[in-house]
């Protein structure tokens, strides 16, 4: 994938970032110069450092350190409930949810720590769910080459409860099932009924 350097991307200087903010302040209606006001566009570019910064992280070098040792173990590692917050690309507007990742070892392991980094890291960036959902299920394919993965998001969207139809109360779930978790049945079974899901597949 080409880089934002590569591409000639430049940053903008955290100045310029907070002058954007003011503007958008002064479009909405307000004086940004007000006393209320006053310290928003530094606050506001704080924040988007920390709603971001998964663009500073390598999610596959979190994976990098992985344990062979691990005494003949080859059946399914689950975690679930693994909690995020993300931002739609669309309106920039917050994304809530939960997601479940699985993985059938081949001859390695990785901490269970490290799941959820690579979860919070494709969280804190600007997203589509089902983006999302296959990024983690293929870096966990790619870097770990275990039998199969199986990644399951649930969401609730404020693009859609907050503007738009307002509809409150509606998540959004998605899956990716990769190997094992999609060819045999029983693999996928297991998931499912692991992290309480039905099956998009049938079965």
């Amino acid at each position: 994938m080409t880089s934002h350097k590569e591409q000639g991307f430049r940053k903008p200087s955290r100045a310029e970032a907070e002058e954007a903010v003011r503007t958008l302040l002064r479009w909405a209606g307000d004086d940004p110069s007000r006393e209320g006001l006053k310290d928003t566009p530094r606050r506001v570019v704080e924040a988007y450092q920390e709603f971001f910064r998964g663009y500073e992280e390598d999610p596959r070098d979190i994976l990098s350190r992985t344990f062979e040792e691990v005494a003949g173990y080859d059946e399914m590692v689950v975690l679930r409930d693994i909690p995020f917050e993300s931002h739609c690309e669309h309106h920039m507007a917050p994304i809530i949810g939960k997601a479940h990742v699985g993985y059938l070892p081949r001859n390695k392991v990785v901490g269970i720590s490290k799941l959820a980094r690579v979860v919070q890291t494709y969280a804190k960036r600007l997203q589509v769910q089902e983006k999302m959902t296959a990024q983690i299920a293929d870096c966990i394919q790619d870097v770990l080459e275990p039998y199969g993965v199986g990644v399951i998001i649930q969401a609730a969207h404020q693009c859609m409860t907050t503007r738009g139809v307002h509809k409150h109360g509606v998540s959004m779930v998605t899956s990716r099932m990769v190997g094992a978790f999609r060819e045999d049945e029983k693999t996928r079974k297991e998931f499912l009924s692991v992290v309480g899901q039905f099956s998009p597949y049938g079965g």
